[in-house]
């Protein structure tokens, strides 16, 4: 028996995960400061994130920094009509739209926020200082990551997603094989039966790998791996693609690495002469089959049978390649 799956989108998160990230809220907030007067002025962070916002952009308006920081309408004029009061700002009229105000610091609302600024950058780099380079960029990298999964169109242009498709390397086959047994126990409710399946087919890969007729290819997105594929060798003409896999991760963000992963083996499988690629899947995994389909494999059977501890209906597709 052969696979080829990938799980749809990921369940609600559970109690552990919520109390993760508040636990880490609550760490990272006291960590830097947040939770003592800001920065050691009479500020709080929203009003240095407002005065950061009027040094920065280059055509501040109080709406957008309202909504990109999301404050309320009325929050964010209160804030304004402080730094107004205090001589830190002045507003003119928008060249292209009369409702809305052009903000300006003035000299000294620059020279009030460039103390804050300073002392941030400093507090930064007292944070990483105590660390060896190795783990500098260990915690900048997960930071990124970080960003990039919470609000992935927003993440800066220096954080731009870097994907590779490697060969496999020592421990790959066993992360393979954990992250079926992982998000199919979460996200379907399969039982250990189909991990073992799955350890079978990646120890098969490997005992009898014929490097000339079979590859697999292991998905890195910024140095993690959150993909898999394989093709092996069904006969002389007939090609067989099994595991694919997604990491929940890169799920919903628009790169395509399900397909392209899938393209990978379908071009290395015409390559080497192959007449036909075969593979099963299940027809509850609705992200893969749609792969399948826009790549002109066709459904040739359906079986209903009873595994993993489920009711299932089990699919074989093909797609002639020559």
């Amino acid at each position: 028996m052969t696979m080829a799956s990938m799980p749809n989108a990921p369940a609600t998160p559970d109690a552990a995960a919520v109390k993760a990230i508040r636990q880490f809220n609550r760490f990272y907030t006291s960590r830097i400061g947040v939770l003592d007067p800001y920065l050691g002025s009479d500020m709080s962070l929203t009003d240095v994130r407002v005065l950061y916002e009027l040094a920065h952009r280059e055509v501040p308006v109080a709406s957008e920094i309202g909504r990109d920081l999301r404050l309320d309408a009325g929050y964010m004029s209160r804030i304004l009509r402080r730094f107004e009061a205090a001589g830190w700002l002045t507003r003119e009229p928008h060249a292209r739209d009369a409702r809305q105000s052009v903000l300006r610091l003035t000299e000294a609302g620059h020279a009030a926020f460039a103390p804050l600024q300073q002392k941030s950058r400093d507090e930064a780099a007292a944070l990483l200082s105590p660390l060896p380079p190795y783990d500098r960029q260990q915690l900048v990298d997960a930071m990124a990551h970080i960003e990039r999964l919470l609000d992935p169109a927003a993440a800066p242009a220096a954080l731009t997603r870097t994907i590779v498709l490697r060969d496999p390397l020592p421990g790959d086959m066993g992360w393979v094989v954990q992250q079926h047994g992982e998000l199919y126990a979460r996200e379907y409710g399969w039982n250990n039966e189909f991990e073992a399946l799955v350890a079978e087919i990646v120890a098969e890969f490997v005992r009898k790998f014929q490097p000339g007729w079979e590859k697999c290819w292991i998905a890195e997105l910024d140095g993690q791996r959150v993909g898999a594929i394989f093709v092996v060798r069904k006969s002389a003409t007939t090609a067989q693609l099994r595991l694919l896999l997604l990491a929940p991760a890169v799920r919903g963000l628009g790169l395509g690495l399900g397909g392209r992963l899938t393209d990978e083996c379908i071009a290395f499988a015409r390559a080497k002469g192959y007449k036909k690629m075969v593979l099963w899947t299940n027809s509850c995994l609705e992200a893969a089959r749609a792969i399948y389909a826009k790549r002109g494999f066709k459904l040739d059977k359906a079986e209903p049978y009873e595994g993993f501890g489920q009711q299932l209906v089990g699919e074989t597709w093909s797609l002639k390649l020559q």
